[in-house]
């Protein structure tokens, strides 16, 4: 609970410090072990000061390098449940490129808080340069209370790379007409660069694009073959009336799949 209030949406800040400190004590770390902080960030008069208040106590003062204070909120509005699970993927993804992104909307910090050693991240900037992990703080406050603190570390020594697509793969297209589709084709053709995943674009036509009237779908194994594929789109030479049956998993199963659907439906 967000101890006592005003009210049930107004937030307490003892009770955020609270919350706070017992997270950096269960880490076993002091507040200078920290780099940044993905606040929950209510955008109101009432809410941020309180935070931004509670942050400042809690891992603020003397400190080499300030902390430094963003909000996922700013970029694409209040995701309401899935609020603090955001500012997780935010931050995972922030240690993993070295990148603090921007807060969007600041015009000023507010001037009902005393900052000290803790600073808006007005504008992106590269990770401070620290002599051991990165580490980010995430907190989950909301109208049912200070529910939770996170802190994230960089798994050190580690390097993550893409994993190439094996095999070729399929691009699903689709519009409301035969002329949109060509123009879909000739967009894409022009965006692809040759560094880009192509597994990692196939998924995204197939898995978060509407499925329309019009269709086509282009297979490939690079991007170079993609673009001829899209040309052929482009230009009409496609061939009408197929079936693509697209199978996920690896490669024995998705074997798997389609002899069983060539016995179901020979």
């Amino acid at each position: 609970q967000d101890g006592a209030s005003n009210g049930l949406t107004a937030p307490n800040g003892p009770s955020q410090q609270r919350v706070i400190r017992q997270a950096l004590a269960n880490a076993g770390l002091t507040p200078s072990d920290v780099d940044a902080v993905e606040a929950h960030g209510t955008g109101t008069a009432l809410g941020d000061p309180i935070e931004a208040g509670a942050l400042v106590a809690a891992y603020g003062g003397e400190r080499a390098e300030p902390l430094w204070l963003g909000s996922v909120k700013s970029n694409f509005g209040h995701t309401q449940a899935a609020a603090g699970i955001a500012g997780i993927i935010k931050m995972v993804l922030a240690v993993r490129h070295g990148v603090l992104p921007a807060t969007l909307h600041v015009d000023a910090p507010s001037s009902q808080v005393e900052w000290s050693g803790v600073e808006l991240l007005s504008r992106s900037r590269d990770w401070p340069a620290v002599d051991r992990p990165r580490r980010a703080g995430v907190s989950s406050f909301g109208i049912s209370g200070t529910n939770a603190h996170v802190i994230i570390e960089q798994v050190p020594g580690v390097q993550v790379e893409p994993t190439p697509a094996a095999g070729p793969v399929p691009w699903v297209l689709s519009a409301s007409s035969a002329a949109a589709l060509r123009e879909q084709a000739a967009r894409l053709a022009a965006f692809v660069r040759d560094e880009d995943s192509i597994a990692d674009i196939g998924w995204s036509l197939s898995a978060s694009r509407s499925l329309l009237e019009h269709r086509a779908v282009v297979v490939a194994d690079s991007v170079e073959g993609f673009r001829a594929r899209l040309a052929d789109v482009v230009e009409g030479r496609v061939v009408q009336g197929r079936t693509a049956f697209v199978f996920s998993g690896q490669g024995s199963q998705r074997i798997g799949m389609g002899r069983e659907l060539a016995e179901r439906f020979p």
